[in-house]
């Protein structure tokens, strides 16, 4: 599963590391919440410096690491505050029987529980400790506390520990929290997403990559799409609260994060499931992929050997997806994609006349820096007649920027008040 790490690049994470031997797979942790794109500040309690030293955490973090509650350098002495102010999650992992415990008393003698008190942003604790003082009935009792005020408490795992014993008390895999942190901040972005987002509500369904068009069983015809900027738009509806259908042709990109992603390969099977979509209810069909304009009329049923300097294969016409799907009675709202070498806006507004779109977007595929395979674009973008709105020229931009303009070009389309004829 993909996602676009800029989504996290505006969260902070602190991770408090308390006293235990699980102390060292802290340092992994901030290595995968860094590689999800997080910033990350530590904490450490006097009993976690015994375990592994600040200056692993700062070479990981990037950032200082915080120990003492009165540090005269840190905001003139009250740096619990602005770490509290800071976080939009403070995960304690470690979260050693003795933290707990001063957690569920209100206790504030150290960095640690004074900024417990002080923060607005949600807790969690991984605790990990041995098996029988996590069984203990105050211990239980504290938990229960943390959970009544709110604390998410995340459950440890079981096996063999450093102590000899076997049984509850191990902290999970530091792949395992990362993972936690991150479907977190997914489906609180996707909650805002449904009740604020520019396509909340709506059902979009898009094309992407190239098609392949058999010739025999080992060749084909086929072209140069990656299928990047259709992945990227995907991406861009989901976090604008749609849900997502990708219809994706023989591509190698991750699926991105929420996206219902369905593989096909020839024109023809992307039209039958294109079809089968639109029976299944659509708002908007976006038509990104490269699909292949010809197929081969008779497609050998063994590989082709080779004979002579010459080989004459019949081509026959492939159906126009996009525009089958426009003719249709229950019509989607229609963006078409027109990717071209020359005349790009003429062949473009001529498209979305001919096969009756509601929008279209087009680029040069002749430059080097926009093509198939570069990670940035440039469009202009065209609209329906009836819309009355004016082209839009989307600079030169990575394509997850074109694909939010592109989502936000469609919002203003769907909610354009048309002026009646």
């Amino acid at each position: 599963m993909s996602f676009d790490l800029s989504v996290f690049s505006n969260k902070n994470i602190i991770l408090a590391v308390t006293g235990g031997i699980a102390a060292y797979k802290s340092a992994i942790l901030v290595r995968r919440l860094k590689d999800y794109g997080f910033n990350v500040r530590v904490v450490m309690t006097h009993g976690a410096q015994a375990f592994i030293t600040p200056l692993t955490f700062q070479a990981l973090s990037g950032n200082s690491v915080h120990t003492e509650l009165l540090d005269p350098e840190a905001e003139a002495g009250m740096g619990h505050i602005e770490l509290a102010r800071w976080a939009d999650l403070v995960l304690v992992a470690p979260a050693s029987c003795d933290t707990i415990a001063k957690f569920a008393a209100g206790l504030a003698d150290d960095l640690l529980s004074t900024l417990y008190l002080a923060t607005k942003a949600p807790v969690w604790v991984a605790p990990a400790m041995n098996q029988q003082m996590w069984a203990a009935k105050p211990t239980q009792r504290n938990l229960n506390t943390l959970v009544e005020d709110g604390v998410h408490v995340i459950m440890p795992e079981a096996g063999s520990q450093a102590c000899g014993d076997v049984g509850l008390g191990r902290m999970p895999e530091p792949e395992d929290l990362a993972e936690q942190v991150k479907n977190y901040f997914h489906q609180a972005q996707r909650a805002i997403a449904e009740k604020f987002g520019l396509l909340a509500g709506k059902r979009v369904v898009i094309t992407a990559g190239p098609t392949r068009e058999a010739i025999d069983p080992v060749r084909y015809i086929s072209n140069h799409s990656t299928g990047k900027m259709g992945f990227a738009i995907a991406a861009a509806c989901y976090s604008a609260g749609a849900k997502v259908t990708l219809l994706a042709g023989p591509v190698s990109l991750d699926t991105p994060n929420g996206v219902r992603r369905i593989n096909v390969s020839s024109a023809i099977k992307m039209l039958d499931e294109s079809m089968h979509q639109l029976e299944e209810g659509c708002d908007v069909f976006i038509a990104t992929a490269a699909v292949a304009d010809y197929r081969v009329a008779e497609v050998a049923e063994h590989k082709i050997k080779k004979a002579g300097d010459e080989l004459n294969v019949s081509l026959v016409k492939n159906p126009d997806i996009v525009a089958t799907i426009a003719q249709q009675s229950k019509r989607p709202f229609m963006v078409g994609f027109a990717a071209e070498t020359r005349n790009v806006e003429e062949y473009a507004a001529g498209k979305l006349v001919a096969k009756k779109l509601d929008m279209i977007a087009c680029n040069d595929v002749s430059r080097a820096d926009i093509g198939f395979a570069s990670d940035q674009n440039a469009m202009t973008v065209f609209f329906a007649e009836q819309y009355q709105m004016e082209k839009r020229d989307l600079e030169k931009a990575s394509k997850q920027e074109i694909a939010q303009q592109l989502v936000e070009a469609i919002h203003d389309a769907l909610n354009h008040k048309i002026e009646p004829v």
